[in-house]
């Protein structure tokens, strides 16, 4: 803010440039100082000594006015360096004086316009200046320099009357307003006529008004209540400089639209008020670190400025009585510009919170806090405005939409180049989907989602779920299977790794409420496990020594104790419901006889009818002191109770390939 009598500093340049226009005044002196000459010499000595009387008063008189020019366009700072240069410059405007008297002795053309600038009368100089440019003697184009010696002076007095001033400053401040003025009637005089529209263009005087803008827009932007950078995270200071803008700016603005509109510049006053704030505030809200909070604090003051008609943004009276004030007008647009970034601050955080909820490769978060995430927004909104909030609504329901569809992609190449080394990996992406699904569900009964939304997203899911759940039990099939290659053979396989780290990552899935979805995958796991041992345990039987098949059996009691255990903690009671062969396998094997043998294979045939002969004679390999009767009449047994598989039954058998073995594979009961 500028205080009472300050003058607004100006560059270097400018004062350099002040004394450039003055300098050029002087450019004709030796010409009229001949003439001078000769008029003196024409007169007697007592009018010769009153003479120079009265041109030394005269050239005092002018001495001061060119001081007081000097230090009206000059910068404080500047006031020093430039002493020497303004006492030369007052020469240049005294000698300039001298000798543009007339053959009468009247007041030369220059002289007459620099008493005008320096008293005020703004308008006289124009007309003058005006004369001077189209009198035909401005040869050296002092005109020019005239007009922008003007201008700098008018921009003072504006600087003067908007420091607090106003009043005393009210006639040369109207008479700024009568220059602009001045200024159109000439331009369009100038367009109206038959010249050539070129020189327009480029007339000093064209450029005033946006002149008298810019500095306007400096002088309210610097009485701008300060907000510090580093209080742009705090939502208190926020508030506060918020605050201080209805209290402090904008009377102090309301307080000095008075002079301005007695001078007839009300409306650029007014475009300027307007411009300075809408400049500010975009700023604020431009910040990359602003939140959606904070945003909403600018959009909500901005609103209540506008709804309560506030005239602090003043209005033009010479808008139409049916119209919005130009105030009100803009209001409405710092208004609208703000709802613009809010929803854009909305999208970029919703956005932002969702990848980071659901980052691949990590943990999946609570359906709540996604919920949260997306409700709190609106919510906020609502608060302010109902129509507000649909518009955040909406556009966090499209945030949703784009998330999911690069998730899809990201699942996708994550899947194609990473391949889920880890189990648990796979499972977490899996868990995201039914995570996304239940929060969908949830933001349709709270949100006002579309038909064609919704399509979308389950679209999205449906696809998605069904890419992970293939390739995760493909995975599981893949590490199973190359874990049970030396299981049989090993003491340590790592089998036991893989079913704790199953069930742990399955026991953290059934606690985002996926029941259904779980016990489907469950199964699913479960039947790919078995299918596997059955098929290592078939293959490695016939390549064992005696005393390695002798251990075989401890070992698949304590597989499947822990395969019961993991699969029963995990599904309940619909555990008991799953095929168990191995359960099976060993009741058959540990059978004391070869009757008992056939009591327990009677229901194998019956849970398993894709059993075949080459499966029952490996798993006859497994009981070393089974001897060659017992087994052909088992193989009979077999052969008698055995039947046809129907398609559609679920068969375990069906895909298990056993080599010939040592007993061959002849076709004859006793293989």
């Amino acid at each position: 803010m500028f205080s009472v009598g300050q003058k607004v500093p100006e560059p270097a340049w400018m004062m350099r440039k002040t004394k450039y226009f003055w300098g050029a005044f002087a450019g004709r002196g030796s010409k009229w100082e001949k003439v001078a000459g000769e008029d003196a010499r024409m007169l007697p000595k007592a009018m010769h000594e009153e003479k120079k009387q009265q041109e030394a008063k005269k050239r005092g008189k002018l001495k001061t006015m060119a001081g007081k020019l000097l230090k009206a366009v000059a910068s404080g700072k500047e006031a020093v360096e430039e002493k020497a240069g303004g006492v030369e410059m007052a020469g240049h405007l005294l000698k300039m004086a001298t000798c543009r008297k007339g053959a009468e002795g009247g007041v030369p053309a220059e002289e007459a316009i620099c008493r005008f600038i320096e008293q005020g009368k703004f308008l006289e100089a124009c007309d003058h200046i005006y004369n001077l440019e189209h009198s035909g003697n401005d040869k050296m184009g002092k005109s020019e320099s005239l007009y922008k010696l003007l201008a700098e002076r008018m921009w003072t007095v504006v600087g003067e009357a908007i420091s607090g001033s106003g009043r005393t400053f009210l006639e040369p401040l109207q008479s700024v307003g009568e220059s602009l003025k001045w200024e159109k009637q000439k331009e369009a005089e100038w367009l109206g006529s038959s010249q050539e529209t070129g020189p327009v263009s480029t007339w000093s005087p064209n450029f005033w008004r946006k002149e008298l803008e810019e500095q306007l827009i400096q002088y309210m932007t610097a009485q701008i209540p300060l907000l510090s950078s580093s209080a742009n995270a705090n939502e208190t200071a926020l508030k506060q400089h918020l605050s201080q803008l209805e209290t402090s700016f904008f009377p102090s603005l309301e307080h000095g639209s008075g002079v301005f509109e007695e001078a007839g510049l009300l409306s650029t006053y007014a475009y300027c008020c307007h411009a300075s704030l809408s400049s500010h505030l975009a700023t604020l809200t431009d910040s990359s670190h602003l939140s959606f909070s904070q945003c909403l604090l600018v959009y909500e003051w901005g609103l209540k400025m506008y709804k309560s008609g506030s005239e602090t943004c003043l209005k033009s009276r010479q808008s139409p009585q049916n119209s919005l004030s130009f105030g009100v007008q803009c209001l409405l647009w710092i208004v609208l510009k703000t709802e613009e970034k809010l929803l854009a601050v909305a999208k970029k955080e919703v956005g932002k919170a969702l990848k980071e909820a659901f980052d691949i490769g990590k943990p999946p978060c609570a359906d709540g806090a996604v919920i949260q995430i997306l409700t709190e927004k609106t919510e906020s909104a609502w608060h302010v405005s109902e129509s507000l909030s649909e518009k955040v609504e909406a556009v966090c329901l499209e945030e949703c939409l784009s998330f999911l569809e690069s998730y899809e992609n990201e699942v996708r190449n994550f899947l194609q180049h990473d391949g889920c080394p880890e189990i648990c990996s796979g499972l977490w992406i899996l868990e995201n989907c039914c995570i996304l699904r239940a929060v969908w569900c949830k933001l349709t009964y709270i949100c006002s989602a579309s038909t064609s939304q919704d399509v979308k997203v389950n679209g999205f899911l449906d696809r998605m779920e069904d890419e992970i759940t293939e390739h995760f039990l493909q995975m599981v099939a893949s590490k199973v299977k190359e874990t049970l290659k030396e299981h049989f053979r090993k003491c340590e396989s790592g089998f036991d790794h893989i079913l704790k780290s199953l069930k742990q990552s399955f026991l953290v899935f059934g606690k985002k409420k996926t029941d259904t979805y779980e016990q489907a995958l469950v199964k699913a796991v479960n039947t790919i496990i078995i299918a596997e041992y059955v098929q290592a345990l078939l293959t490695i039987s016939r390549k064992l020594s005696s005393v390695q098949r002798r251990r075989i059996v401890s070992k698949m009691e304590e597989d499947h104790r822990m395969l019961q255990d993991v699969f029963k903690e995990c599904l309940g009671p619909a555990a008991d419901h799953l095929k168990d062969p191995i359960r099976a396998i060993l009741e058959l094997i540990q059978a004391s006889d070869s009757e008992g043998m056939k009591i327990a294979l009677l229901p194998i045939l019956k849970e398993f009818p894709d059993l075949r002969k080459e499966h029952l004679s490996a798993v006859l390999d497994i009981k070393v002191s089974l001897n060659r009767e017992d087994r052909a009449a088992l193989l009979a047994a077999f052969h008698d109770n055995c039947r046809e598989s129907k398609p559609e039954v679920n068969l375990l058998f069906a895909d298990t390939e056993i080599k010939p073995g040592k007993h061959g594979l002849c076709g004859c009961l006793c293989c």
